[in-house]
């Protein structure tokens, strides 16, 4: 079993080197400001939210796509994250 420190680097960089930019900024941003702060639910939601393709988690973050019922409570905290920073990137 992995040790936490282990578990956080691997999710921190599996975040941020996805392959679709767009996700890596998305992910990584995420990751980087909230996983050492995570408690264990969160992160085993946030490395199920990673098993996922890019071009699937970009749809449903951006509404083209109805997301699986699993996934919907971590990607709404996500989506609320990105309007947030573009409601204070328009100001």
């Amino acid at each position: 079993m992995e040790s936490r420190e282990i578990r956080l680097k691997r999710l921190k960089m599996r975040a941020g080197h996805r392959g679709i930019k767009e996700m890596d900024l998305i992910l990584g941003g995420w990751a980087a400001r909230h996983l050492d702060h995570a408690d264990d639910a969160t992160l085993d939601a946030f490395e199920a939210l990673m098993a996922e393709a890019d071009q699937d988690l970009y749809a449903w973050l951006t509404g083209q796509a109805e997301a699986p019922a699993l996934l919907r409570p971590f990607l709404s905290v996500l989506a609320a994250e990105i309007d947030a920073a573009k409601f204070s990137a328009a100001r």
